[in-house]
């Protein structure tokens, strides 16, 4: 496994999904992700330890995870002012910033906007070119439309042409922009290009995981913390599989726009308690 892939294992596996000791790392890149960055990109071992602690995670499994994700290439080692502690690498950092106007300022597409055609060939002497290259895609939320064809909305036109680029593989790919003019019906085959099964389903477990936390009164910011940080790891998975696409063409009544205004609720509502509790742990305040 390449560190491009490693990394986009560990950034985007959902840790509900995983099991064992793999369970832990998208919740220490959330905490990295929220909080690091606006540290001077650094968390001291114990500042980390203290956070996982405080959502029921015992200090050497949370040591262990992070050794994996320093391997992986994700954060790497940086002892300050005598203290150890990690900071997000660069290849993270830039993917964490990619990841942020998708996460939290999401606009769903509209017939307007087109459609985005990517075709790809790579080398057989480059397999693992081409297996990076359909990570990629999948991770940008394209649906496949035919061996080596990929369509995803239109208004992802600029973040796909700097993934790819940054990621060293435009050399591979022609991209195209334009309009379904014929034949067919456009809603049965988006519903071939995408899996809209399984993404209701994934926005089903979302609902069902996360909407009684509206109910919950949450009077401190250590509440907000514990119910903040695995919800956005949740959360932060599904724009990446579902890249937004237009309501018409999608099954009435979609569950998607109920998990989205959820999410933008709670994040609402908790974001900046659970920053609060983050800081005082990161800054050894009681």
């Amino acid at each position: 496994m390449t560190e491009e892939r490693a990394l986009n294992v560990a950034l985007t596996t959902e840790p509900t999904a995983a099991t064992g000791r793999d369970r832990l790392g998208p919740l220490i890149v959330t905490i990295f992700g929220l909080y690091a960055r606006g540290e001077d990109n650094w968390l001291s071992v114990a500042s980390v330890v203290q956070l996982m602690a405080d959502l029921g995670v015992e200090g050497q499994a949370v040591r262990s995870s992070i050794s994996r994700l320093k391997r992986r290439g994700v954060v790497r080692s940086d002892r300050r002012d005598g203290a150890a502690g990690y900071a997000l690498s660069e290849q993270t950092l830039e993917t964490l910033a990619e990841g942020d106007a998708r996460i939290f300022e999401r606009r769903r597409a509209t017939a307007d906007d087109g459609w985005l055609v990517v075709v790809f060939s790579v080398p057989e002497s480059e397999r693992e070119k081409r297996h990076e290259l359909r990570t990629s895609l999948t991770q940008l939320g394209f649906g496949t439309a035919a061996p080596g064809v990929w369509v995803a909305p239109g208004n992802l036109a600029a973040e796909t042409r700097r993934t790819l680029e940054r990621r060293g593989l435009a050399e591979y790919v022609d991209i195209f922009t334009g309009r379904h003019f014929a034949f067919g019906d456009l809603r049965s085959k988006v519903r071939a290009w995408w899996d809209l099964d399984e993404l209701a389903d994934l926005y089903t477990d979302f609902l069902r995981r996360h909407r009684p936390e509206l109910d919950i009164s949450v009077t401190t910011p250590e509440q907000a913390f514990q119910i903040y940080v695995p919800m956005l790891t949740q959360w932060r998975r599904l724009p990446y599989s579902d890249p937004g696409l237009p309501l018409a063409l999608l099954p009435p009544g979609w569950n998607g726009v109920t998990a989205e205004a959820l999410f933008e609720e709670l994040n609402t509502t908790l974001s900046a308690p659970a920053r609060e509790h983050a800081l005082s742990v990161i800054h050894g305040q009681p």
